[in-house]
């Protein structure tokens, strides 16, 4: 079947299968026929060769109606992407809050949690939510994938400075007592020597977070008190397993190949 078919606006493609259904339209319709069944539409030229196509395979017109509702019915089950926002509320923009989200997928996982983010703050909030979800389900298994940064001028071996960080997260961030596997880039920390190279030094900047292999958020949000609450930041909540599986696998591919490194504890 033509794909314009299949991508017609739900609407349009309701009237498109009742002019069939009532025979106020055929296979062999025009343009005009069509504007006048369905009301000003783009693409009518393309429409009425699409149908031209059905009947040149032999289709009847209540054959293209109940090919066409199928179509109505698969997309409907499909889930719609959520759009997901911080910050100022507009009116007649319709959006999910990014901190309700965050607390749905971290509080209802039930089989693994990733979780990337540039830099959190006050720790046992941000992660309060999914370190009392892995207090209640002992087999959730929770990746965190977190950026080290290194300050302008800082002359600090990269080993002592992803100890700092990892005493620091594990004492004063992480409120719970079940701990998650953590990762950094370790690029992130290299030093840069006076005379060398360009520097090959990198940051993890990757806001997202995959639950349970079926839910992807990818949001410009980090964990913190402002991007959920005040910052303008904006995102997308999609219940795509396909999608999702596919930036887990990115994730482990990284880990498998050392690109990302695990937090000493």
């Amino acid at each position: 079947m033509n794909d314009l078919l299949i991508d017609l606006p739900s609407n349009i493609r309701t009237k498109l299968i009742a002019a069939l259904e009532s025979g106020y339209l055929d296979l062999q319709t025009t343009a005009t026929r069509l504007r006048a069944a369905l009301g000003r539409i783009e693409q009518a030229e393309e429409l009425a060769g699409a149908l031209g196509e059905l009947h040149a395979l032999g289709m009847s017109p209540r054959g293209a109606a109940a090919a066409l509702r199928a179509i109505d019915r698969a997309a409907a089950r499909q889930r719609k992407p959520d759009l997901v926002l911080s910050g100022l509320q507009v009116p007649g923009i319709f959006a999910r809050d990014t901190r309700m989200v965050f607390d749905e997928l971290l509080g209802t996982a039930e089989r693994s949690v990733w979780l990337s983010s540039f830099v959190y703050h006050n720790g046992p909030d941000v992660f309060g939510t999914i370190a009392q979800r892995m207090e209640q389900r002992p087999e959730l298994d929770v990746n965190l994938l977190i950026n080290i940064q290194r300050r302008w001028g800082d002359t600090t071996s990269s080993a002592q400075l992803v100890r700092a960080f990892a005493t620091t997260f594990w004492k004063k961030a992480w409120p719970g007592t079940r701990r998650p596997r953590v990762y950094y880039d370790p690029r992130s920390v290299e030093l840069d020597l006076p005379g060398a190279a360009a520097s090959g030094r990198a940051v993890l900047h990757a806001k997202a977070v995959v639950v349970d292999d079926e839910a992807l958020f990818i949001t410009s949000a980090n964990l913190t008190e402002a991007a959920s609450e005040r910052n303008v930041e904006i995102g997308v909540l999609l219940r795509d397993r396909s999608m999702a599986l596919s930036v887990v696998a990115y994730f482990q591919r990284l880990i498998d190949g050392a690109y990302l490194r695990l937090l000493p504890e």
